[in-house]
């Protein structure tokens, strides 16, 4: 699943194995009941392999920031792809880390789309693959039909190459674009977004997108049963290391010593496990950091009231299943497990170690040890007061020599249900014959707080037919030509987002 977006594809559709009863399938005719469509319609299917020879070449660039591999070429290569689509400005901007990409296309409309895209990826196991990852290739998949297997195809490269089509398409009928666009990308999603705000908050990224009607990022959004979920919203996030050392604690070893002197030798590790427990309540699921969660906000009456209609039209089983549990926390209902997932701040462990991990024992006492933790945050929390907490918190409970390391977060994300981003994605999803679930928030998390926060306040949301899944884990996918009717293939979502700029056209 994708951890901070989780994104938004794979943590979308966990947002508790979202699976519907069964929904009517997709009408092979739904894209031609608009005529004035019908031209771009046909150019779609005329760039089948165009598309998908686009997305081919983005997946086989490898850019990954937490390795700082391929990220110059994986930013130029995005460029290109822009400029080939339309944007008549496409420019690098750089930050203290990755550098972003600032683009516009005027196309001398009455309103101006916002778009958020990232161009890096998580990193990769190819031992772990079927194909590999870099590769690109083109696999049959039994049950959904032929897709594309890569880092990226799905998380964020399919979708956004898939929109891009979309320009293409409407360009290549003779069409004008019926809105104007402004584009922010970065490169450091996979890592938290650290110096996002730098690429958004210069002068003229935020002249540009003052004026937009809102913020959108392009989404493999269907399930297997063709379901669509529509979020109002996503949690917030930290992800920090804490490292607790013998040389910073004053205690314990400062190198690796023999496990028989535990006897007489502090442990950095057990100083660590100490401090860990500290975080949570005894069953380790009630976040217990001092004044983490005293700005959060409970859910409303309208949010309990979305996320009971969605526990009525979701598969309890399904979802357990999905994620491989048996129980909920505190064995609560179908509906609590939900609100829940909407409404409640964490605190997880990600990864613990320390000392020797490998074959066998090796009778060491180690000088260190880490914690991997991400903390999720709902409204009204922010990444700042939750990042001081846990310091303080720690501080007080007397384990302030652990080092607290923030590697990226940022702010939960708010939008109003009837925000005209949102009203248009539901007007083509409804044509499109389905019926979409709305809920407040995605348990994910992606940086949309830059929009939807100070100084823009812009409404934000995630949108597109077609289905892949496996971001961030082995065998990653992206649905090029779908033999399952519920779900679309590349090219109708390629049409979903020709049909969703005009419907933004449109929308009052």
């Amino acid at each position: 699943m994708i951890d901070r977006r989780a994104f938004l594809q794979d943590a979308t559709a966990a947002v508790a194995g979202l699976t519907l009863p069964s929904l009517p399938p997709v009408a092979p005719s739904m894209w031609t009941q608009q005529s004035d469509l019908t031209p771009i319609f046909a150019q779609v299917d005329r760039r089948h392999d165009e598309t998908v020879q686009r997305l081919q070449e983005w997946i086989r660039q490898p850019s990954i920031a937490a390795e700082n591999r391929g990220m110059n070429e994986g930013c130029e290569l995005t460029i290109r792809m822009l400029r080939e689509a339309g944007f008549q400005q496409v420019t690098k901007v750089p930050s203290d880390g990755q550098p972003g990409i600032f683009a516009t296309l005027d196309a001398g409309a009455p309103k101006t789309l916002g778009l958020y895209f990232m161009y890096d990826v998580k990193q990769v196991d190819p031992s772990e693959w079927s194909s590999p990852p870099w590769d690109a290739a083109l696999v049959d998949r039994p049950g959904l039909g032929k897709v594309v297997m890569g880092r990226g195809a799905v998380n964020q490269k399919g979708p956004e190459a898939t929109f891009l089509a979309a320009l293409h398409a409407i360009r290549g009928a003779n069409r004008k674009l019926p809105v104007n666009l402004v584009l922010v990308a970065e490169g450091e999603e996979e890592i938290g977004s650290p110096h996002f705000p730098q690429i958004v908050r210069r002068p003229e990224v935020l002249a540009a997108l003052k004026p937009v009607v809102g913020m959108f990022m392009p989404s493999a959004s269907q399930g297997l049963d063709g379901e669509v979920t529509i979020t109002l919203g996503a949690k917030g996030v930290i992800e920090c290391e804490l490292v607790s050392s013998g040389e910073r604690w004053g205690r314990g070893p400062k190198q690796d010593i023999h496990s028989s002197n535990k006897a007489r030798v502090d442990s950095p590790a057990w100083h660590l496990v100490q401090a860990l427990a500290t975080l949570v309540s005894s069953d380790g699921n009630d976040p217990a950091i001092e004044n983490f969660a005293d700005k959060a906000r409970p859910s409303s009456a309208d949010e309990k009231s979305l996320i009971a209609a969605a526990a009525a039209r979701l598969d309890e089983t399904a979802a357990k299943k999905l994620l491989g549990v048996d129980h909920w926390v505190h064995d609560v209902s179908w509906t609590e497990a939900l609100e829940l997932l909407m409404s409640r701040p964490t605190v997880n462990i990600e990864g613990l170690v320390g000392g020797y991990t490998g074959p066998g024992g090796k009778t060491i006492l180690p000088h260190r040890a880490t914690a991997k933790l991400d903390l999720r945050l709902v409204p009204d929390m922010t990444a700042a007061d939750a990042l001081a907490a846990l310091k303080a918190h720690l501080a007080k409970r007397g384990f302030g020599d652990i080092e607290v390391n923030m590697t990226g977060g940022y702010d939960p994300t708010s939008t109003p249900r009837n925000a005209l981003v949102i009203r248009a994605q539901e007007a083509v999803y409804r044509r499109s014959k389905i019926e979409p679930i709305l809920l407040p928030r995605n348990a994910g998390s992606w940086p949309g707080y830059v929009f939807t926060g100070e100084p823009l306040k812009l409404a934000a949301g995630h949108f597109g037919l077609g289905h892949g899944s496996g971001a961030h884990a082995p065998d990653e996918y992206y649905v090029i030509e779908s033999t399952n009717p519920k779900v679309q293939g590349i090219d109708g979502g390629v049409k979903s987002y020709v049909e969703y700029l005009f419907e933004v056209a449109r929308t009052k």
